[in-house]
């Protein structure tokens, strides 16, 4: 959004000192106040204003999941490749090894979120709290309660999701105090739901993926919250609401995650010529994007895995077969990469892919070139893994003229509401709706339709549809989290890459290499995250959980 700077200094300017003297009890001229603003319906929709650029901290343009880069770097799905420590560099890689490294202290520095979220939270309160007492239109104030509702929802999934019990407030601020204890982890998630469902209920009904929140947004939030709560009837409830409001799948998956289309139910705007941009693509742009149009920051910071190739299905259906590219001595066969189906091409760039009018190099000496980690310390734009991210990346962005990233940040879109569903109806024993939609998201890119399957082959197929078509959406990792199987799947394990070099004759050698010089460790505590230790010193009614003392 490109409007939250001058909320903030209007939210800032209503502060002002009061006085039982009528003659210094005047409104000054120089900022607006509270009186100011809650009187008058534009000043208000200006201050709420001042939380919409939350939205965007949802994913991976400004991403609220993590403070070490996208939350996929901490999975099998990617994997970052210097060894600076930074965040997007050698702290991702330092988290997915686990260890003695994850103390609370640095995983609250690095995951956590309690203090900011904490701060949002009362700023939305307090504007709930004015608005009651506002004297404009009842429609406007009703709307503008809905919007503010959808934030404080948001704000405490954020929290929920990671936490599992947060310290609840509401518009009523004389409840605001130092030693209040956590609430239950039911209260918490019912306080969601009620906000979520009044948003819905309440939000103009749009298919207009940009502008004010719209009661799409409401209930896609809802359907994707709901999952984490195991509330499968109101996921399904937001689920309904939404295929009653006209939105419809691309054509083209690629075309999900371009500018208001028929998919996408909110998304996050961007302007260069008004300063409103990000860095995603000075991150994750192929590594010859410096070379040759002069990304300032290299790019190639992280690159798709092996692991996450293999999870593509041929566009006949099915899984090739990689076992012959898991040679750790070489192969000159190319890769199947042109027989798998469309969502690989549209989401990763690998050796031989075309990029804005060049071919990908992701070879040793070519123009995106190899880095072998922790032997390359840095590895300017080169991939540690043989890929280079597409999905995200905007293809028509041309360093030479603007280093600032403008493309969209799609917060919800149609197909994982479709996946959601699909996974709240397995989990209600309805195998055949399951199955429907989850088909629905596979016939959009022509791969054959799922028939016939039930418990653990269904609910690994809805994994695998959420994995591929969701992959870098900034929700894998909290998914295997809420499924209880990162402790598993992320232990004991090394990511891979293919290493590719050009051979004297044009053709090129695919060695299969680790890129990992140990293995990843999920310890089961990081389930839940801990509380920040100034709230445990601050607060005598809350003690750490049990995991993290």
């Amino acid at each position: 959004m490109k409007f939250r700077y001058f909320a903030f200094c209007l939210m800032a300017g209503t502060m002002t000192v009061s006085s039982c003297n009528a003659f210094l009890d005047i409104d000054p001229t120089d900022k607006a106040t509270e009186k100011l603003v809650w009187s008058d319906a534009a000043n208000a929709e200006m201050a709420v204003n001042y939380f919409y650029s939350d939205i965007a901290r949802l994913g991976s343009f400004r991403d609220y999941q993590c403070a070490a880069g996208l939350t996929e770097g901490l999975t099998d799905e990617f994997k970052y490749g210097n060894m600076t420590y930074n965040a997007e560099m050698y702290i991702p890689n330092e988290i997915s090894y686990g260890g003695s490294v994850i103390t609370a202290n640095y995983t609250d520095v690095y995951l956590g979120v309690w203090g900011s979220t904490y701060e949002d939270i009362r700023r939305c309160n307090e504007a709930l709290s004015k608005l009651e007492g506002s004297t404009f239109g009842e429609e406007t104030k009703i709307r503008l309660e809905a919007e503010l509702r959808f934030f404080r929802g948001m704000y405490y999934f954020e929290l929920m999701k990671r936490y599992h019990q947060a310290i609840l407030y509401d518009k009523d601020l004389t409840k605001i105090s130092t030693n209040i204890p956590l609430n239950t982890e039911e209260e918490g998630w019912d306080m969601i739901y009620k906000d979520l469902k009044f948003a819905g209920e309440n939000l103009q009904i749009s298919t207009s993926a940009t502008g004010r929140l719209t009661s799409g947004a409401a209930y896609a939030l809802m359907s994707r919250a709901m999952l984490y709560c195991n509330n499968w009837d109101a996921v399904k409830e937001a689920s309904e609401k939404i295929f009653k409001m006209g939105y419809k799948l691309t054509t083209n998956y690629s075309d999900a995650f371009k500018n208001d289309n028929s998919e996408d139910i909110f998304q996050v705007s961007y302007s260069a010529t008004d300063d409103v941009s990000h860095s995603f693509d000075g991150y994750y742009a192929p590594g010859g994007d410096k070379l040759i149009d002069g990304n300032s920051m290299y790019g190639g910071y992280g690159t798709p895995t092996q692991e996450m190739v293999e999870e593509y299905e041929l566009a006949t259906g099915g899984k090739p077969d990689w076992s012959k590219w898991h040679s750790t001595t070489g192969v000159t066969d190319t890769p199947p990469y042109d027989l798998l189906e469309p969502r690989f091409k549209a989401t990763i760039l690998y050796n031989g892919a075309t990029w804005k009018d060049r071919t990908i190099e992701p070879f040793v000496g070519g123009t995106d070139g190899w880095c072998t980690w922790e032997v390359d310390a840095t590895n300017e734009g080169r991939t540690t893994t043989g890929y280079y991210l597409r999905k995200l990346v905007d293809e028509t962005h041309h360093f030479s003229a603007v280093q600032a990233s403008t493309q969209p940040f799609i917060a919800f879109r149609l197909a994982e509401v479709y996946l959601n569903y699909a996974e709240a109806c397995y989990r209600a024993s309805d195998n055949v709706t399951a199955l429907e939609y989850v088909n629905k998201v596979r016939e959009r890119v022509d791969l054959p339709i799922l028939q016939n399957l039930s418990g653990e082959e269904l609910f690994a197929a809805i994994r695998h549809e959420r994995k591929v078509e969701l992959a870098y959406e900034g929700l894998y990792y909290w998914d295997m989290r809420r499924w209880g199987l990162s402790s598993t799947a992320f232990t004991g394990i090394r990511r891979h890459g293919l290493k590719i070099e050009q051979n004297a004759n044009g053709s090129f050698t695919y060695t299969y290499v680790t890129v990992d010089n140990q293995n990843m460790n999920y310890p089961a505590k990081l389930d839940r995250l801990p509380i920040p230790l100034a709230e445990i010193e601050n607060n005598a009614n809350i003690e750490q959980f049990a995991e993290w003392k």
